[in-house]
């Protein structure tokens, strides 16, 4: 994801808004403008970075369940750690 801010500050720019939608096209990113001194799109670049997330988390999960054929969630189950207690503890 490519997020471009200070909207506003659109005489001061040093890229342009269609280099910065190419360069995000020829690269596979999301392109979003922003302004956080009034919280525009902000909330939307976080929101499509959690889906972004949780699209590749499913289909991970969707492939790793297929390869086990078991029908549980491998990837989003967690593995248990044990640490030594002191009296363990050479």
């Amino acid at each position: 994801m490519l997020v471009g801010n200070k909207t506003d500050l659109s005489t001061l720019r040093e890229v342009t808004s269609e280099d910065a939608k190419e360069f995000a096209e020829k690269e596979g990113l999301f392109f979003l403008e922003t302004l956080a001194l009034e919280a525009t799109n902000v909330e939307s670049a976080f929101l499509m970075v959690l889906s972004m997330i949780y699209k590749i988390v499913s289909k991970k999960s969707l492939i790793a369940n297929e390869e086990h054929g078991n029908g549980k969630a491998s990837l989003l189950t967690g593995t248990k750690i044990f640490l030594p207690t002191e009296s363990q503890q050479v």
